[in-house]
């Protein structure tokens, strides 16, 4: 293990494109923001609008305070962008690879308590479409890979035969995962689930080959007998 990698201040531009982004919005509004005012300027989903500022207010880049409400009952949060000066260096990466060496180290099933975790968020993450609406194979995947882009994973979708090849081009934890392959993967195929159960759909994540290539992962889906998309058709999404 590389202990000055570990120890070495996490870099601020990893924060990741929609992060940078929600960023920068809250860094130009005078006011503060809620989740639904960050999703409707960014055009991201809510609860992944919401998941970027919990983690810009973790990083210190940001702060979150009660918003005054009309109605009687429990306020939202707004947030805005920190002020910006001297802070302490962060070291993201470290406590990401303690937790990791946690659950590898004491769960039982370290691989099932991943996988589950990824599932919730996985859901949560994902907009559900309105009820009895199940999605086909097209929107389903254009919305998975919409769900893994905005994550960092820079996903590309292929049709091969009856199934489908999803190349992740990129690891947002490609270090710890490195490390911690039974967690970190399993939690990768997990939120892909998750996500999928969410829509309803009836394509499925069959399994997750990792660094099936050198830095690259590859996800082997199936459409419950729908005929496969192109990747052109699937790109136009």
């Amino acid at each position: 293990m590389d202990l000055e990698a570990l120890l070495a201040p996490d870099a601020g531009s990893g924060l990741g494109r929609s992060r940078a982004r929600v960023l920068e919005l809250l860094r130009e509004t005078d006011t503060p923001l809620g989740v639904q005012a960050v999703a409707d300027r960014t055009g991201l989903h809510p609860n992944t609008a919401r998941f970027h500022l919990d983690g810009l207010v973790g990083a210190g880049l940001a702060t979150r305070e009660p918003q005054a409400r009309a109605a009687v009952g429990r306020p939202s949060m707004a947030y805005r962008a920190a002020a910006r000066g001297p802070a302490g260096p962060r070291r993201y990466r470290l406590l990401a690879e303690m937790l990791t060496s946690l659950i590898a180290g004491l769960m039982a099933e370290p691989g099932e308590a991943a996988a589950a975790a990824g599932r919730e968020w996985g859901a949560y993450l994902t907009e559900a479409p309105p009820p009895y609406q199940r999605l086909g194979a097209s929107e389903s995947l254009a919305r998975l890979t919409a769900m893994l882009a905005e994550l960092g994973f820079a996903p590309q979708l292929a049709a091969e035969g009856d199934h489908y090849r999803l190349s992740l081009r990129e690891c947002p934890f490609k270090e710890i995962a490195q490390q911690h392959q039974d967690v970190v993967c399993a939690l990768h195929l997990g939120l892909m689930r998750g996500a999928l159960d969410q829509l309803r759909s009836a394509v499925t994540a069959d399994r997750l080959e990792p660094f099936a290539e050198p830095g690259l992962c590859v996800a082997r889906l199936s459409a419950g007998g729908e005929p496969p998309l192109t990747p052109t058709a699937a790109g136009r999404r």
